[in-house]
């Protein structure tokens, strides 16, 4: 049984989280959601400090996996993905674009984390790692990629392009999605890691974005890029009867990360509008029914009920992992309730204050939530995939 309320033993790390995101994220914020593309160099010393958290087990606000061997004990466990899930949305409650921007704690390290090998973990566990999935001609379908990897002798031919790609610029490597074999479907989509330096690999160009503009989002090409055959995440064996199931397994472990931080840039705009309000006289009280009170309290109440349900269903997600049970369902359900009330709470609350948006970061948090809602899957596909598991349908009897 799940307890609702966050553990005590993760109290200190949300402590943590919360000041760093007051004292460092928070005051620079607005610089560099000004200045797109310039690298903040005060993150720096920052995943230093993250590092070290990780290192000593204590978990931080930036990428984990769970693994198929990870624990063995019985009964509940409050583990890495409970712990993440809570650090990042504290962290991103002080920016979301520039958690996005933190040496080594790339969406691609999730990946890493969650199917690597041992050895793998040994070798790219330190890197920086963005994560490339979306094509040109493929975005929310992440079974038609098209981008091809082709064995050569002890290395992998890759050849494609991706797009929107987090961090693939600043990163020193990429998780890159590529398909071993096209008539063999979904079971033969592997993920590579791709380090930078590594010829025929190219960072085409930069995109100017209206969120999350810390946080570079490039275009990649590979054209004729050899890596060796050990950067191959997980196995290199096709197994036609898992189909999609070994490359999604990062999904079910990255979208309760996304919707975590969803739910930190709602939680941020809520605590401000809620300061505003106060300010303006508006009281808001708990104890008294919605009807009863202003109206600006009122929509105050409904848009802190969406918070909570999208809240706990994030928190049943990362639970779920932590105790090794399927959570493919939660982890769509809580991405995409997350992502739709982040944009739907943040926008009221800049309804709600009026003029004090661009002064109080309101109209910033608004811009930064759209993103939530779309990568890591869209709000639509998230929808498609619990339809499919709660009716019991495949991928070809409900697209």
């Amino acid at each position: 049984m799940i307890n609702l309320d966050p553990p005590r033993k993760a109290a200190a790390l949300i402590n943590q989280a919360r000041q760093a995101a007051a004292e460092v994220l928070r005051p620079i914020s607005r610089k560099y959601d000004r200045a797109e593309h310039s690298r903040p160099v005060e993150l720096d010393m920052f995943a230093a400090v993250l590092d070290g958290l990780n290192a000593s087990g204590q978990g931080g606000a930036g990428a984990a996996g769970v693994r198929a061997d990870a624990g063995k004990d019985k009964g509940n466990r409050n583990g890495a993905n409970l712990n993440v899930v809570l650090g990042t949305l504290e962290m991103c409650w002080g920016d979301v674009g520039l958690l996005l921007s933190l040496p080594r704690q790339g969406l691609g390290n999730a990946a890493i984390a969650s199917v690597a090998t041992p050895e793998q973990l040994e070798r790219f566990g330190k890197l920086w790692a963005s994560m490339a999935i979306t094509e040109p001609g493929c975005g929310s379908d992440s079974a038609a990629i098209s981008a091809t990897a082709r064995l050569d002798g002890d290395h992998y031919v890759l050849n494609g392009e991706k797009i929107f790609v987090t961090a693939g610029d600043r990163s020193e490597a990429v998780v890159v999605w590529a398909t071993l074999d096209k008539s063999k479907g979904r079971a033969a989509i592997k993920s590579f890691v791709v380090e930078k330096g590594t010829p025929g690999f190219e960072v085409v160009r930069l995109e100017h974005k209206l969120g999350i503009r810390a946080s570079d989002t490039a275009t990649l090409r590979f054209d004729n890029c050899r890596v060796p055959k050990e950067n191959l995440l997980g196995s290199p064996d096709i197994d036609t009867s898992k189909g999609f199931a070994g490359a999604m397994q990062t999904f079910d472990n990255t979208r309760p990360l996304v919707a975590a931080m969803a739910l930190g840039v709602a939680r941020a705009a809520l605590d401000e509008t809620g300061r505003i309000l106060d300010e303006a006289g508006v009281t808001i009280d708990y104890d008294r029914p919605a009807h009863q009170q202003h109206a600006a309290a009122a929509a105050y109440l409904e848009l802190e009920a969406d918070y909570e349900a999208a809240y706990l269903l994030t928190l049943e997600a990362a639970w779920m992992a932590d105790n090794r049970q399927p959570n493919s369902l939660q982890a769509s359900m809580a991405k995409a309730k997350a992502g739709r009330s982040a944009v739907a709470i943040t926008l009221r609350c800049v309804e709600l204050t009026g003029g004090y948006g661009e002064d109080s970061l309101l109209e910033k948090w608004a811009r930064d939530a759209k993103i939530l809602d779309i990568f890591e899957g869209t709000q639509q596909i998230q929808q498609l995939i619990v339809a499919r598991r709660v009716l019991g349908k495949t991928s070809a009897q409900l697209k």
